[in-house]
């Protein structure tokens, strides 16, 4: 990618979160600290995860409203295995990652094969994975104490969290997945003209499936690290979770009408999210401000997307009037 692309497509994005950093650092003395910094890092990883999933679904003019309902599952799952069953910790991952996939197997096929909105389906799915939740773990919080200190404890030499590092470095790979492989084209033609990919003999179903499993996928290892953090797990760690995922793929400019989107615009979207509530918490906003706030944000995110698909079409034709003269 020429610096010309580069500055175009990420530049923005990266600005705007500059801003936000040296605001509230202006209005606050405490935020620019390690402290804040390092909290702010360490709530990344399962957000940005799970942003990834969200932002290849919303490519292909889907969504998943389920993520946060079984992200809260596979943790309880994870943390359950660990504490109740003396699981290893990377097995017990492993079934928490497939438990995901599970889940993101099924609303792929259901959707996808059946031809049910994905809104429903996933509604349907938030449901059962919080159920389950509430089953497996009788409604309280199954701790893990230190046992995955580990994987959020900073790194000697960075001092940022490793689940920080894997995060960061998904989004890398997801990028160029997106961006610079047939399977990441087609996903972004699906989103555009799924018809047309279709009578050129692209296998357009079991693509959109896998979007779905991939997503599933992400949740579960998003899970791991959200249970890292917080020492444990409970049936209501997701509540919401679907929705700053949201927010945080929209400000990061992927098109809710499918057929554009970028994982590093999705990932600084994460960071904009995150400065943004610990700013307003650092200067000492109420909650009901803060909700306002990142609401008003996405609401102009949507706007700005509205406006500059307009822009484009109304481009584009008087380019085609312009050669037809």
């Amino acid at each position: 990618m020429n610096m010309k692309r580069f500055l175009t497509d990420y530049a923005p994005m990266f600005i705007i979160w500059v801003i936000l950093i040296l605001l509230f650092g202006s209005l606050s003395d405490n935020f620019l600290s390690s402290r804040t910094l390092s909290t702010i890092a360490g709530q990344v990883p399962p957000l940005v995860l799970v942003c990834c999933g969200m932002t290849l679904i919303l490519i292909v003019a889907g969504i998943d409203l389920s993520v946060g309902s079984v992200l809260a599952f596979c943790a309880t799952l994870f943390c359950l295995l660990i504490s109740k069953g003396n699981w290893p910790v990377p097995i017990a991952g492993l079934a928490a990652i497939a438990a995901g996939g599970v889940f993101g197997l099924i609303n792929g096929l259901v959707s996808v094969c059946f031809k049910v909105p994905s809104f429903i389906v996933t509604l349907g799915t938030l449901k059962i994975a919080f159920g389950l939740s509430l089953l497996i773990s009788r409604s309280e919080t199954i701790t893990v104490g230190m046992k995955l200190e580990n994987l959020i404890s900073p790194l000697p030499v960075l001092g940022i969290p490793i689940s920080f590092i894997v995060a960061l470095c998904l989004v890398v790979i997801g990028q160029f997945i997106l961006s610079k492989t047939i399977y990441g084209r087609h996903l972004i033609a699906i989103g555009t003209n799924e018809s047309a990919v279709r009578l050129a003999g692209v296998a357009t179903t079991w693509k959109k499936v896998s979007v779905f499993v991939v997503t599933g996928i992400l949740a579960g290892l998003a899970s791991i690290f959200f249970a890292a953090r917080l020492g444990g797990a409970n049936a209501d760690l997701g509540n919401g979770f679907e929705l700053s995922a949201i927010a945080a793929v929209v400000i990061g400019g992927t098109s809710l009408m499918g057929g554009r989107g970028s994982l590093i615009n999705s990932f600084l979207g994460v960071l904009i999210i995150l400065t943004l509530d610990a700013g307003l918490a650092q200067v000492g906003a109420d909650e009901w401000v803060k909700h306002v706030i990142t609401g008003m944000v996405i609401i102009l995110a949507v706007l700005l997307d509205v406006m500059r698909g307009e822009m484009g079409n109304r481009l584009l034709q008087k380019y085609q009037q312009l050669r037809q003269k």
